[in-house]
């Protein structure tokens, strides 16, 4: 009935072309400058976690693997909002201020290093032993076997799923509209807040997230279709 009414009055669907019109470019500003900065951002800081993580969870040294498994279970154990609502609005409370970017930096890095810990860490196992036993035979060191032989072929075996969460944190950026942070789905609210047409203003973010995960995703099947050309058949 909405649209219908929409449609069918020439004067409101002039009136909501021209708000599409001027509210696409903020719109793909915030995505641009915002969205895609803070997304890049967390997944490195989060990946290089993610990869210490890995390595604290396999490692003989009983107390680094019990704290990387502590972080683990912590992170995934709690909601992704409520890691961002303790660094930006709890941390103040005992004098600790953070700006809403860099807060969102924190808890999305934080987040991504826990979950995409155990994608590198089931890589790493996945591994033969015998690739072990076989670097170990040439002479080399646990960091060597580890950075020469292990890591390449891990890297290859985790980077879809590494990507699937790469693709699923831009989404999640969205969550930062609610500590501040002026990426693109804030800029959709505050943009609908003036004029009142939040199925438009939403529905317009939902179709900007939609493109970017879609290139993403075309970009992510070019990789793994160019990574199975090392796979043994």
């Amino acid at each position: 009935m909405y649209l219908t009414s929409i449609l069918t009055d020439p004067e409101r669907l002039e009136r909501w072309m021209t708000i599409a019109q001027n509210s696409l470019l903020p719109l793909v500003k915030g995505a641009l400058f915002t969205t895609i900065p803070l997304t890049l951002s967390a997944f490195s800081i989060g990946l290089t976690i993610a990869i210490l993580t890995a390595l604290a969870r396999i490692s003989p040294i009983k107390p680094l693997e019990m704290l990387a498994r502590v972080y683990v279970s912590i992170i995934r154990g709690t909601p992704l909002l409520v890691q961002l609502f303790i660094i930006f609005y709890g941390l103040p409370s005992i004098g600790v201020t953070i700006d809403p970017f860099p807060a969102a930096v924190i808890a999305f890095s934080m987040n991504v290093g826990a979950y995409a810990s155990e994608i590198i860490r089931a890589a790493i196992l996945s591994t033969p032993k015998g690739q072990w036993e076989a670097a170990y035979s040439m002479g080399m060191s646990y960091s060597q076997a580890l950075r020469r032989i292990i890591l390449p072929q891990a890297a290859r075996v985790s980077i879809p799923p590494l990507s699937n969460s790469f693709i699923s944190l831009v989404k999640d950026t969205s969550l930062a509209s609610l500590i501040l942070v002026t990426e693109m789905f804030r800029v959709a609210q505050q943009i609908a807040a003036t004029n009142y047409e939040f199925l438009l203003l939403y529905t317009q973010a939902a179709l900007i997230y939609w493109v970017i995960c879609f290139c993403l995703s075309l970009v992510q099947g070019r990789v793994e279709r160019r990574l199975d050309r090392y796979v043994a058949k």
